[in-house]
């Protein structure tokens, strides 16, 4: 018998018997519905490594986008080129107190926005574009064939009480862009049928109230045959009321609605879905930021995408302030690599393969505002320089306590451990390389 896609589909978000839903529905952890002797008088347990772990939305690309080129800490040479279009004019932005110089767009984000958002300039190294998945698993340096994601993913589970351990990846993207755990490709999901499949009428959205009303008869007799009086009052607690199931599904719905395409911004959309459904602690999507430029004249595309991009950045703080999730959902990118600079090496109409420097945004409440590193002249061009853990300060000459050689697995450490991963987990999961402690909170 052939399953029907939207079952594989539905039962992938929300687990066998939609148990994911059904805790949303009800308000009662994903243990309790599948075993009711677990429930207690007192409260789920919170992740015992960090209770504020966070969602990581990651923007990944296979395109090494010049995003690395007009971020704060390129402005200090002139030799590194920039667009000359007004919309990327150099601005000063404020960074936990400290001036810097960046491209308009990053300067226009919201200050609260800002105080929050590190810049950590580090390798790749590689020049190939299907190698995202060597980046993305830290160029092999995280251990049993895993991503940064999964890995990431596997251990927040945990502590979110997520649906699924497992990474969700968000399109339209190429099969060289998706994501894969222990080695097996994860289907990628595009936002307007993850909204076709909710949002129905006869969808699982429309049926929130019933699926709430279900659990709730079914637990009470339940308990009300085998439990104790701590079990029903911890259901009496966290049962959701009638009301609050209509409001969790009306504004769900009225997310969905909103959907019309795959864009940047409906992505961003249908990953704030997913975390409150609390499907999965990562999900992964694509912002363009310039793309393959190598022929860009005078950067417009450089300049359109990177003016388009930083607004969904915006859009998406807009979004999470809305729902209450800025201080739950951390933000970042990750190229596969990122593209040259200098002006005399030829970077003034379009730019090369580089993976000597790239930067990856982090964004969120653990981090502090800031820049991790910097570059310094090599081989004609620019590399990351090595950094001090301590400070996050780059140091000259790679002779700092976090080497070029290491600044990939460095950054992939450091939002690890502020999304609310183990640092000891880290050590051992992700060769070289070192938490950079001044960017923490």
């Amino acid at each position: 018998m052939t399953i029907p896609r939207r079952k594989v589909l539905l039962d992938a978000l929300f687990g066998a018997g939609w148990l994911g839903l059904r805790s949303l529905a009800t308000g009662i952890p994903l243990a309790v519905l599948a075993n009711p002797r677990k429930a207690s008088a007192q409260a789920a347990p919170a992740c015992a490594a960090n209770p504020n772990a966070q969602y990581l939305l990651l923007s990944s690309s296979a395109n090494g986008d010049p995003l690395n080129a007009n971020v704060p800490g390129m402005y200090t040479i002139p030799d590194i080129s920039h667009p000359l279009d007004p919309a990327m004019a150099p601005a000063a932005l404020m960074l936990s107190g400290q001036s810097w110089t960046a491209a308009t767009p990053w300067a226009q984000l919201p200050q609260a926005m800002l105080d929050r958002t590190c810049f950590f300039h580090h390798g790749t190294y590689t020049v190939v574009h299907p190698d995202l998945a060597k980046v993305m698993s830290l160029q092999g340096f995280v251990s049993q064939h895993e991503m940064l994601v999964s890995l990431l993913s596997t251990q927040l589970a945990g502590c979110l009480g997520t649906v699924q351990p497992e990474p969700v990846a968000l399109g339209p993207r190429s099969a060289s862009e998706g994501i894969t755990v222990g080695g097996r490709p994860q289907p990628i999901l595009s936002p307007s049928a993850l909204a076709s499949l909710l949002s129905s009428p006869a969808g699982p959205l429309g049926q929130v109230q019933k699926i709430r009303d279900a659990d709730l008869d079914r637990l009470n007799d339940w308990y009300r045959q085998n439990g104790n009086p701590a079990q029903r009052a911890f259901i009496d607690r966290y049962a959701l009321s009638q009301q609050q199931a209509r409001s969790v599904s009306e504004s769900l719905l009225t997310q969905l609605a909103a959907i019309k395409d795959n864009s940047p911004d409906s992505q961003v959309a249908a990953a704030l879905i997913l975390f409150r459904m609390n499907v999965t602690p990562v999900v992964s999507i694509h912002i363009p930021f310039g793309g393959d430029n190598h022929t860009d004249t005078a950067f417009a595309t450089e300049t359109k995408e990177t003016v388009a991009g930083v607004a969904t950045i915006g859009n998406l703080w807009t979004q999470l302030n809305a729902l209450g999730m800025q201080d739950r959902v951390t933000f970042a990118t990750m190229n596969v690599f990122g593209r040259t600079l200098s002006a005399s090496n030829g970077s003034t109409n379009g730019r090369n393969h580089h993976g000597d420097h790239h930067v990856t945004v982090m964004i969120g409440k653990p981090f502090k505002g800031g820049v991790v590193g910097g570059v310094e002249p090599y081989q004609r061009e620019y590399r990351a320089m090595s950094i001090d853990a301590a400070t996050g300060n780059p140091v000259a000459g790679q002779s700092g306590n976090v080497p070029f050689s290491e600044t990939l697995s460095a950054m992939g450490k450091t939002l690890g451990v502020g999304c609310g991963a183990s640092g000891e987990t880290l050590d051992l999961s992700i060769r070289g390389g070192k938490v950079v402690g001044g960017t923490l909170i």
